[in-house]
């Protein structure tokens, strides 16, 4: 059993399945191996099924919009990036070394899709069910202490009500980059606040990184 195999308490019984699962396509390009591509699709539909059931379960008086908002306010690249620091992940990932020098290992995109990479890893070493135990107990505390529905997700206004109040005034988005295949886009985008630039946000959407910028800029603000 490896290190990580007891950090996350699962024993592989077959070992390539968590060597694709960690294996970005940076590696896979220069050591000529599989990367974690595939799998980061099949755990994305893997991760949205057992946290659907979970919400569908628990929240019953809740109605398809708010159970959308909280489920993605749980599976977003941030909320992966948060809950993969309790696994220690980021450094067990395999790069490319010019993913590793550019600071991929810091990246959420590239952890968030590890993530869901080694779910599915998980999946197909052994069942739905067991693959949905590791992750529910994972998530514990995330289930336990939900935010408040009224702002899930929505740090675009809760920045531009927070600057409103203050001092500050014009709250403006700019897209730094976008790059990527069709399947697995990487924005990065920059929030200004009357012009001057508070933070920046990466996202498999334009979207998503425009909110993650706003959250960061809420954070420093």
């Amino acid at each position: 059993m490896t290190d990580f195999e007891k950090r996350i308490g699962y024993t592989f019984k077959n070992k390539e399945y968590l060597k694709t699962a960690l294996s970005h396509s940076s590696y896979a390009y220069e050591k000529h191996v599989e990367s974690n591509e595939r799998l980061e699709f099949l755990g994305d539909s893997v991760l949205s099924l057992i946290v659907s059931e979970k919400l569908f379960l628990t929240h019953s008086k809740d109605d398809e919009g708010d159970l959308s908002k909280i489920r993605a306010s749980l599976v977003c690249e941030n909320g992966l990036f948060e809950l993969s620091k309790k696994i220690d992940l980021a450094k067990e990932i395999r790069l490319g070394r010019g993913e590793e020098m550019g600071g991929g290992r810091n990246r959420p995109s590239v952890i968030s899709d590890a993530f869901e990479a080694v779910l599915a890893a998980i999946f197909l070493d052994s069942d739905f069910y067991t693959a949905k135990k590791w992750l529910l107990g994972l998530m514990d505390d995330e289930f336990k202490h939900l935010p408040d529905k009224g702002k899930l997700g929505d740090y675009k206004t809760a920045l531009q009500e927070h600057t409103q109040k203050g001092t500050k005034g014009k709250v403006t988005y700019t897209k730094i980059s976008e790059d990527g295949p069709d399947h697995n886009k990487h924005f990065v985008c920059a929030v200004q606040v009357d012009g001057k630039e508070i933070a920046r946000g990466d996202g498999r959407t334009k979207k998503e990184a425009e909110q993650n910028a706003a959250k960061r800029a809420l954070e420093i603000l």
